[in-house]
């Protein structure tokens, strides 16, 4: 094993002396061939392109000498330390951080970042670093080979976004591009870069805000989820309004819990009626498609997005066509439209589906549609009575069967 193995961070600066010291004893360098041509590196030390940090761990620990590996920005961050520091390598490092690449983006960009979102896009995690891209106002993308600007923008289809495009930071062909989303995809981007990705709407970390990341959307007087339509109209809904047998707090509650919205994930709400579904699922930070053939329950939607302060796409059209040109979810709440529609979402293989229905048999017609197409299916009778508590007198009754789908091949 190495005797000592120091991660140095270079974000374009000149290295501090923790660096040049280290770097001047090394027998080892690994490296971006950006980082092996500093002058700092030593002419007689073994060096090795950073390309699998695994196979240059086990190189490193391997090697008997000093070992040093550069890396751009904080290496702490999203990056080498975590791997080196993994117990298969069992390698322990000593760190000379510099300034992370997404703190000089921003810096690049003169905007603050405390309410912003981070997340790394790799092929394998595009899709979801592009659903947080839609629920969230400000987010930061570490992008890879294949899954860069241009790929961010061609899966935000039809979302409006400005990229502020930040290529090979703190280098001489360091540039920066601000552009709005549609036209990233009609150029060619260098590597590395990190995307700015800024949403509609006003910041969302207010002065005095006390944790990073997007703000919880509560508005003032306003705790819980599955919320009665009371609280929608306080928060400034005023044309919300429980419409059926599918609305009542009870059911939207198990529905969440069944369907699990979270942050990454594009959940489809079709027939969302009051629009209350739609908006509990983007505060848990998922993004949001909700579907309705209805004007008017298009109009109860968006206004209650915006009395949360949550971005929620609504999509006008009936179902199940409307559906083959939204992209792929992860999780959906089908409230209404029977058999078609629960075929056709099944045909899209989400992880989870929930649906309800009035009586018995529409609830075992729609089970056999979910049962035979891979789903394994529960299904259960919620019955909700709603007390009058100054007279302690039934007020409202709701009963209702709930059926939730997961797929077979991802069951726990």
């Amino acid at each position: 094993m190495a005797d000592r193995v120091t991660v140095i961070g270079w974000d374009g600066s000149p290295l501090p002396g923790a660096a040049t010291a280290a770097l001047s004893a090394a027998t080892l360098v690994a490296g971006a061939a950006h980082h092996l041509a500093l002058p700092e590196v030593p002419p007689n030390a073994e060096r090795i392109r950073l390309g699998s940090v695994d196979l240059a761990a086990r190189r490193i620990a391997g090697h008997r000498g000093s070992a040093v590996v550069l890396a751009d920005g904080d290496p702490g961050f999203f990056g080498v330390v975590r791997t080196l520091r993994a117990r298969e390598h069992g390698l322990e490092v000593e760190v000379v951080p510099a300034v992370s690449s997404v703190a000089t983006a921003f810096a690049r960009a003169g905007m603050p970042w405390d309410d912003a979102q981070i997340v790394v896009a790799h092929p394998r995690t595009l899709r979801r670093a592009v659903n947080v891209c839609r629920a969230h106002h400000k987010v930061a993308v570490l992008t890879s080979p294949g899954a860069g600007p241009a790929e961010l923008a061609l899966l935000l289809d039809g979302i409006h976004r400005t990229f502020v495009i930040c290529e090979e930071l703190g280098t001489d062909r360091e540039r920066v591009t601000v552009l709005t989303s549609d036209k990233a995809a009609d150029h060619a981007w260098r590597d590395p870069n990190v995307v700015i990705v800024i949403g509609s709407g006003p910041e969302t970390t207010a002065a005095g805000a006390w944790i990073a990341g997007r703000q919880p959307a509560y508005p003032q007087g306003i705790r819980g989820w599955a919320l009665p339509a009371r609280a929608y109209r306080a928060a400034g809904a005023e044309r919300m309004q429980e419409s059926g047998e599918g609305e009542f707090p009870g059911l939207r509650a198990a529905q969440l819990a069944r369907l699990g919205p979270r942050t990454g994930d594009l959940l489809w709400d079709i027939g969302s009626g009051s629009g209350a579904l739609a908006v509990e699922a983007a505060r848990f930070g998922a993004a949001v498609l909700a579907v309705d053939a209805d004007p008017a329950a298009c109009a109860r939607t968006e206004a209650a997005a915006r009395a949360f302060g949550v971005p929620v796409q609504v999509v006008r059209g009936s179902a199940p066509h409307v559906l083959e040109r939204l992209p792929e979810p992860d999780v959906v709440r089908i409230g209404g439209g029977g058999a078609p529609v629960v075929r056709a979402v099944v045909d899209r293989r989400p992880e989870r589906i929930v649906t309800h229905a009035s009586n018995r048999d529409e609830a075992e017609a729609l089970g056999a549609a979910l049962t035979g197409n891979g789903y394994t299916v529960e299904c259960s009778l919620l019955q909700s009575v709603d007390l009058d508590t100054e007279v302690w007198t039934e007020r409202e009754r709701s009963v209702v069967f709930l059926l939730s789908a997961g797929r077979s091949d991802l069951a726990p």
